[in-house]
């Protein structure tokens, strides 16, 4: 099935060698508004993707998107160049909100006027307002925004290696939004059917400290990332090519992914069964009073960066 992606800085060409990699699609169309970005791009990918599962690479114009089953959003500005890269600042990525709904109030149409059948996935920052900006202007649900699918890989990251096991056979989720006020459920954390806030901290190691320590690694792992790279691009790049698959595939996995909340009135990450056409259920986890809590207080800066946009217009 064929893929487009939108924008081939840092990000978008991740996700097109991950894509490619993994054999996540057999056509993948990518598009910028540097048309000799994006085909330097493809052309230099190609020659390694004789090696890969078979695909078809191409750059193009928006026209070249019809057909595409998803279209992958990763244009704007990112957290280096928006400013969004101080750990004691709690608006974080929300910082690049402004600019980057001018860069999608022009996108999206030219978008949805080529594919209009393709499910959008934003993974430009902030994703999850830029989300709800894409379903305005596309006037469809057919919308999900990356969200805290990256950061529940962070957090069972984390918690495997200082754990010593296997971060795949850790259970972990972070929801919310993907941002400094993401909420990590450490209520429901275990390896196997063993909690791990309250049966496997290390020996002389505080709950406490365990706890806020793995929580810094995640939240401002995007800003170590971007101290040593200049950008944070690999890894979204393989989280989104998990999700392209899931789509195409028609897989019925349960990810923690962001999509518009009715209850809440915008887009945030639950753990949500996804299908080709998006979002099929959400399964509410239990969540403990903090966590409960820490989800209305996500919601609410969420809430309140979208209305700041709305404001500015």
């Amino acid at each position: 099935m064929k893929v487009g992606i939108v924008g081939a800085g840092a990000v978008g060409t991740a996700c097109l060698f991950a894509m490619a990699l993994r054999g996540s699609a057999r056509e993948i169309v990518l598009v910028n508004r540097n048309a000799d970005r994006a085909m330097g791009a493809v052309t230099d990918l190609q020659y390694g993707a004789v090696l890969t599962p078979r695909v078809s690479l191409r750059s193009g114009g928006y026209a070249d998107l019809s057909g595409a089953a998803i279209v992958v959003i990763t244009a704007g500005a990112n957290e280096k160049s928006g400013g969004a890269t101080d750990r004691n600042d709690r608006a974080g990525r929300l910082r690049l909100l402004g600019g980057n709904t001018a860069i999608y109030r022009d996108i999206v149409p030219r978008i949805v006027g080529a594919a209009p059948a393709a499910l959008l996935l934003v993974v430009t920052d902030p994703p999850d307002p830029l989300a709800d900006v894409a379903r305005r202007v596309a006037k469809h649900d057919r919308v999900l925004s990356s969200g805290t699918f990256l950061d529940s890989l962070r957090f069972r990251f984390h918690l495997g290696r200082r754990l010593e096991v296997d971060p795949r056979s850790v259970e972990a989720f972070v929801i919310g939004e993907h941002g400094t006020s993401q909420v990590y459920l450490w209520s429901t954390a275990r390896i196997g059917v063993t909690p791990i806030l309250s049966a496997l901290v290390p020996p002389g190691v505080s709950p406490d400290s365990f706890r806020r320590e793995v929580e810094d690694e995640v939240r401002y792992a995007n800003i170590n990332i971007i101290e040593g790279t200049g950008a944070s691009q690999l890894g979204i790049g393989v989280a989104t090519a998990r999700i392209v698959e899931i789509v195409l595939r028609d897989e019925q996995t349960v990810v923690p992914i962001g999509s518009y909340r009715e209850e809440y009135g915008l887009t945030l990450s639950l753990p949500s069964q996804i299908d080709r056409n998006g979002v099929v259920r959400v399964l509410e986890p239990p969540l403990s009073a903090d966590e409960a809590l820490g989800l209305e207080e996500s919601a609410s800066a969420l809430r309140a960066a979208a209305q700041s946009v709305v404001t500015r217009a």
